[in-house]
Formats: structure tokens, C-alpha cells, sequence
């Protein structure tokens, strides 16, 4: 009866804390939306985020971490600074967003597979993954960074990538992009190379055999891994495009994105193992025979020095990539003229055509010519009102060439001769 007991109480308790954290979510998407309508009415040249696109900026990143904690791929301190990732990114753009979920579901899913064979290698394996804050923003600080950059320059909201039309806006997507692949990349190669390669590691510095798990060593399955892990966020990036953003058609193509993608992965992957081999320690321990990231009497030392750890390695590596992918991919990006510049049949080049008909250049005037920018109607013979009435505009007069004046001044005169009374046989009588 108590088992029985403490079970209800137990559900209830759970409905309760969902129920508090639902309400709690509402109650901060409201608010947030409130200050920016509020925002946006002192500036006058915000737009307003609309509630819903707060409402999802907090919710989801909030059941994905609480997921993620219960599975425990995260710790404690890493779930509250996914949550601030996972709120920043996704409010910026879900372009930016399903990059992120990419990685970190993917990640999670590959760090608990071959768990048996890792745990042989890595002295430092930890289950599940359990990240904490520090591996979390130095993975994601950057992504961060460039999210709200992203918003200072264009606002909340799904953007093509285009450099001709928007380069700093496009330079920063496919920043978040390079620094997201390269973590990823590097997460893929460090976890399915141990489980899937069939050959001992080579550092990368000498090309030399080291036991698996030395910080510098590749494998070709790892280095293949890497490059699926950065096209895989890329694809994720890719299929938010085509969902969320409208004139595709108008924007250079976009399908690049997932090319660079694996570039970004291959590149960090590269670029992390580098830096391992230099700037990390790596010894092999004979007492428990894995290879370690410390000094002892019983380690053997491989390769590199203790300068940094292996967060500050991800970091450095992901400050490179998304430094670099931008200006490799504005001297790359395909573009296709038929892309830019729409047929002479499509509606928005006939809707061009006919405002641009309703005032078109005459070009030199002259005295058989109008004015130039003259109207169609007044080009046709449709002289205004004031005209009609014998009254000539400032503008008529203005424009009016010393021909004309003559011949209006020759016709003046003929109808002050010809004003007198008219013989039968056409002769004027005064």
C-alpha cells in the first residue's frame, strides 16, 4: 500500500513540476513579447517577434535539455548552458536552430555507441557523455556569439544565403554554419573511428603509428567521419531552408550549404587533431596501459605539450573554421544568372514593366519631341486642364523650346489678324 502510495505521489509530483514549467514558459514568452512590441514602438524600425516564434525559442531548447539531462548526455551545469544556446540560436533563425539539433543529437547518439571499446581506450570516458558548461560553450560559444550578431544586423528571422545581396548577414550564417560542422565533425571522427577503424591511428604531425586515443592521431575512417558529421549539419541547415524561407528562386542556390557543411567538418576535424599534437600532452600510462593526458613516473610520453586541454582545443579550432569558411565560400558559392535574374514572362518582371511604363524616358528634346520623364497621356496629346482652359502651366512653359514659342506665337498672331469679319470671297475686313 505505501509502494502504492509513493508511486501516485511520485506522478503527481512530476504532473505538477510540468505543469509549473509550462506555465513559467508562457508566462516568459508573454513577457518577451511584450518588451519587444514595446521595443519596437519606441525605436519605430523594430519589428515585433511574434509570440509563438518565443514561445518555441523556449520551450523546445527547455524539453531537449531536460531530455538530455534524464539521459544524461548532459550534467547539471551543461543543461543551463545549452538551454541559453538552444534559446539564442533558435530565436535567431531555425535554419540555425536544426544545425544545432543535428549536432547534438547525432553527438549524443554516437558517444554511446561501441561504449564497451571506447571505455578500453579513453581513460576519461565518462558514460553517456555528460557534458558539463564548459564543454558546452566551448562547442557552442561561438555559434552564440554569431546568432546574436545575426540579430543586431538583420533581426529574428530565415534569410538566404546570398553575398550579393546581403554579404554580412550571409558572412555570419555561414560562420555559425563552419563553427557548428567543425564540432561536429570532430565529435564523429573521435567516435566512430576507435569503433569502425581496422588500422592503428597516425599522428598527423609524422605520420607515424600511436596507440589509439593519442591526441593527434587520424584514421581514414575517422577523417570520413568527420566530413559525414559536417555534411549532416549542413543537411539539416539545407532542409530548414527549404521549409522556412520564401523566393528561393531569387537567391543563389542554396544547396552548397551541405558541400561546406562537410568541408567545415573535414577542415576542424584537421585542424583539431593539429593542434592536439602540439599543444596537448599525450603519454602512455603502463599501469593501467591507456594513453593519458598527464605527466607520471609511470607514463611514457608520445607527443605534445601541456598547453591547453581538449575544450580549448574545440574552441580554438571552431574560431578558426568559422573565420575561414565564409571567405572560401564567397569565392566558391556557385551562381546562376537564371537565379538572379528572373525571366522576361515571370509576374514580378511584368509588374517591373508596367511601372516602369507609366513614366519612361523620351530622351533629347527637341522641337518634335516632349519634355523628357513626360507622362504617356500628355505624350499622346492630353493636355491638362489648365491648358484647355487657355491657361499654360508653369511646367508647360518651362519646357518649352524656343520653336514651339514661335510657332504658339505665329499662331497668336494669325488669329489676331484673321480676327476681322470674312468677304465671300476670303478676304478680312477690318
Amino acid at each position: 500500500m505505501d509502494s502504492e502510495n509513493d508511486i501516485l505521489s511520485k506522478e503527481y509530483f512530476k504532473m505538477m513540476t510540468d505543469m509549473i514549467v509550462l506555465c513559467v514558459t508562457l508566462a516568459l514568452s508573454l513577457s518577451f513579447w511584450i518588451i519587444s512590441l514595446t521595443m519596437s514602438a519606441v525605436s519605430g524600425n523594430l519589428q515585433p517577434v511574434s509570440p509563438w516564434r518565443w514561445l518555441f525559442s523556449i520551450l523546445v531548447p527547455l524539453m531537449l535539455t531536460s531530455r538530455a539531462l534524464k539521459r544524461r548526455s548532459l550534467d547539471r551545469s551543461g543543461a543551463l548552458g545549452a538551454l541559453l544556446v538552444g534559446f539564442v540560436l533558435t530565436m535567431a533563425n531555425l535554419s540555425f536552430f536544426s544545425a544545432l539539433l543535428a549536432f547534438f543529437f547525432t553527438s549524443s547518439r554516437l558517444t554511446r555507441w561501441g561504449a564497451e571499446k571506447k571505455k578500453k581506450i579513453d581513460a576519461e570516458y565518462k558514460e553517456g557523455g555528460q557534458r558539463n558548461w564548459v564543454q558546452v560553450f566551448c562547442n557552442g560559444g561561438v555559434p552564440t556569439e554569431l546568432a546574436l550578431l545575426y540579430m543586431i544586423e538583420v533581426g529574428p528571422g530565415e534569410i538566404p544565403i546570398d553575398f550579393g545581396k546581403q554579404y554580412s548577414a550571409s558572412w555570419m550564417c555561414l560562420s555559425l554554419l563552419g563553427a557548428l560542422a567543425c564540432s561536429a565533425g570532430d565529435t564523429w571522427a573521435s567516435e566512430v573511428g576507435p569503433v569502425l577503424s581496422q588500422s592503428q591511428p597516425r599522428l598527423i604531425t609524422t605520420w607515424k603509428e600511436v596507440p589509439a586515443g593519442t591526441n593527434g592521431g587520424v584514421t581514414p575512417v575517422g577523417l570520413a567521419a568527420s566530413f559525414l558529421g559536417g555534411a549532416t549539419v549542413g543537411v539539416a541547415y539545407f532542409a530548414t531552408q527549404l521549409l522556412a524561407v520564401g523566393d528561393l528562386q531569387l537567391a543563389d542556390p542554396q544547396w552548397p550549404v551541405v558541400l561546406y557543411g562537410g568541408v567545415a567538418g573535414l577542415l576542424g576535424s584537421m585542424l583539431d587533431s593539429l593542434l592536439g599534437a602540439h599543444m596537448q600532452y599525450s603519454g602512455f600510462d603502463s599501469s593501467i596501459g591507456k594513453v593519458v593526458s598527464y605527466e607520471s613516473a609511470t607514463t611514457r610520453r608520445i607527443c605534445g605539450k601541456p598547453i591547453m586541454d581538449n575544450n580549448a582545443v574545440n574552441l580554438f579550432s571552431s574560431v578558426l573554421v568559422a573565420l575561414f569558411l565564409p571567405g572560401l565560400a564567397w569565392g566558391l558559392w556557385p551562381r546562376f544568372t537564371s537565379a538572379r535574374n528572373p525571366l522576361p514572362n515571370t509576374k514580378t518582371s511584368q509588374s517591373r514593366m508596367k511601372i516602369q511604363n507609366q513614366l519612361l524616358p523620351v530622351g533629347p528634346t527637341d522641337s518634335r519631341r516632349a519634355p523628357p520623364f513626360q507622362r504617356v497621356s500628355e505624350r499622346k496629346g492630353t493636355k491638362p486642364n489648365r491648358e484647355r482652359d487657355g491657361v499654360a502651366s508653369n511646367e508647360t512653359k518651362r519646357h518649352r523650346t524656343p520653336l514651339q514659342a514661335d510657332r504658339k506665337g505665329g499662331r497668336h498672331a494669325a488669329n489676331v489678324v484673321g480676327s476681322g469679319n470674312r468677304t465671300r470671297d476670303g478676304r478680312v475686313e477690318d
